[in-house]
């Protein structure tokens, strides 16, 4: 099976089964994004050279915190995680880390890029406490639609690196076809699904996406290159693993969640 065939196929798998787990209950979203979440710290503790008995441990406490906080007022903590979110994207252009790593530092990045954010995502389906799966569906379009038009814009008319140093494919001109697209599809989400949130809503995720979802994806690049690996994972022939695909959601996750706070 040739790689086009092999990623096309696992790619329309993933999709059928997010779409089709967020949409048919608010049971099969906790299920899979459960299994997501365990996926995602078991790779990330591979990449961060962290015990993976104790990550997955450390996990289960934080989740269990998690379901405590859920339908909470007490959910506004998860806020806290935006300076380390900050400090992550200050250590991007830092030419490297140290080669030796506290404990107490791993596990940090653990909970502020990892545990913290993945909570944070099983909490954007609901509004005023319900529970709306095209909410998140929706996020999760304009993700797709911003890496997509990203990649188009950036093979038909890239000519000036990103950020060459840490993902040398990503181009100025990919970046920008992908956020005006995703402010196309922010628009058009508002107009065609009732949902109850405002366009100002709609806008600002759509910003958030593009232009913290694309740091988010920089920022796993810089893990991966650190880590001295092409993908996180290989759960997704072709794709790699959970966090290859979640980087642009996680990392913009709090700041989405911010704007839930501020707007809707």
């Amino acid at each position: 099976m040739s790689e086009v065939v092999k990623r096309t196929l696992s790619g329309i798998i993933y999709i059928a089964l997010l779409i089709g787990a967020i949409l048919f209950s608010e049971t099969t979203f906790i299920i899979l994004f459960g299994i997501f979440y365990f996926l995602a710290v078991y790779e990330f503790c591979r990449l961060y050279h962290i015990t993976i008995i104790w990550g997955i441990f450390f996990s289960i406490i934080v989740a269990a915190a998690g379901v405590y906080l859920h339908n909470s007022p007490l959910n506004s903590i998860y806020l806290l995680v935006l300076p380390f979110s900050i400090y992550l994207i200050a250590d991007l252009f830092q030419n490297k880390m140290p080669e030796k790593t506290s404990e107490l530092k791993k596990y940090s990045h653990l909970t502020g890029y990892v545990t913290v954010p993945f909570l944070i995502i099983t909490q954007l389906p609901y509004l005023n406490g319900h529970y709306i799966p095209l909410l998140l569906l929706s996020i999760f379009i304009m993700i797709w639609c911003n890496d997509t038009f990203a990649y188009i814009c950036g093979k038909l008319f890239g000519k000036h690196k990103l950020y060459e140093k840490i993902s040398p494919k990503k181009t100025i001109e990919g970046f920008i076809g992908g956020l005006l697209f995703t402010q196309i599809a922010a628009f058009a989400i508002f107009h065609y699904m009732e949902i109850g949130a405002s366009l100002t809503f709609w806008m600002c995720t759509a910003l958030g996406i593009s232009i913290i979802g694309t740091i988010g994806d920089l920022i796993e690049s810089k893990y991966k290159r650190q880590a001295g690996v092409k993908d996180s994972g290989s759960i997704m022939p072709g794709h790699g693993g959970i966090l290859d695909r979640f980087d642009s959601i996680l990392f913009a996750a709090p700041f989405i969640f911010l704007i839930y706070k501020l707007i809707i």
